[in-house]
């Protein structure tokens, strides 16, 4: 009988029993199992989609004010905004000439990482134009016998020079008033535009200023809007309050005069000028 030493032991294959071969079975699928689990979700779960930022323009601002918060909200160089308005191809009214002041609607805007200076703007274009070519606008400006383009930039003026909504449509009046009478409108505001500032005081020096902007010197409208009117504003545009007023002056806050008469204009403005001394002391 020969002996089986460990070099010359016959090899012999492993095999599992019919138990084992059961176990390593379950064990695959089991590990197949998770692996499903695991790559399903994966597979089939949806994209994020972002959360759009806001930005805010409110009523009255400048094109230039809206600019800068355009390329603020957008994280661009300043300036961007501004330039992009030549080739941003705004759906604006030929009066405008390319001038989008006036038309960059004061409301809320979604912002995210796909707007652009352009794409921004021509939201904005596009409310005023539709809000502004609404039929009652168009009639009241027809009425009023003067263009959509002219009654934003009254609306423009009223915006500016009004303390308060209630006092808009009376601002209104005065401007259609003086327009009627070839009355050069004499307005504050317009002044400040083509200074680029806001301010309550103005000079003798100030209204002698060379601009097609100063009321004081030119009679009629200025050639365009002076900010970007709100909804309240353009309705009291169209329709201002009855009166015969020429004149007005905000006294105090919250007490604007309104007069026809010349000389108790005066003496509201020389309580105007007393209150700013007053608080120039305090």
């Amino acid at each position: 009988m020969a002996h089986e030493t460990p070099d010359n032991r016959p090899h012999r294959r492993l095999r599992p029993t019919r138990r084992g071969r059961l176990v390593l079975l379950i064990g695959a699928v089991l590990v197949l199992a998770v692996a499903a689990a695991v790559l399903v979700p994966l597979l089939t779960r949806e994209p994020r989609t972002e959360q759009p930022r806001t930005l805010v323009i409110p009523e009255g601002w400048r094109a230039t004010q809206v600019y800068a918060a355009v390329d603020k909200a957008l994280g661009r160089p300043a300036g961007t905004t501004a330039k992009s308005v030549a080739t941003a191809d705004l759906p604006l009214p030929a009066e405008a000439e390319g001038n989008p002041e006036g038309y960059l609607f004061p409301a809320t805007y979604p912002v995210t990482s796909a707007t652009t200076p352009k794409s921004l703007l021509r939201y904005m274009v596009d409310t005023a134009v539709e809000r502004f070519g609404a039929d009652h606008i168009t009639a009241g400006a027809r009425r009023n016998d003067v263009t959509v383009y002219q009654t934003v930039t009254i609306a423009s003026i009223v915006q500016a020079e009004a303390d308060t909504e209630a006092d808009m449509g009376k601002v209104a009046r005065v401007i259609h008033n003086r327009l009627d009478r070839g009355m050069p409108l004499q307005m504050d505001s317009t002044l400040n535009y083509a200074m680029n500032r806001s301010t309550l005081d103005t000079t003798t020096g100030d209204t002698k200023i060379d601009s097609p902007y100063n009321s004081y010197e030119h009679k009629g409208l200025p050639p365009t809007p002076i900010g970007n009117p709100g909804e309240q504003a353009m309705t009291s545009a169209i329709g201002p309050t009855p009166g015969p007023w020429l004149y007005f002056v905000t006294v105090a806050p919250g007490d604007t005069r309104f007069t026809d008469d010349y000389a108790e204009q005066q003496r509201n403005v020389a309580e105007f000028n007393r209150n700013r001394r007053s608080e120039g002391e305090g």
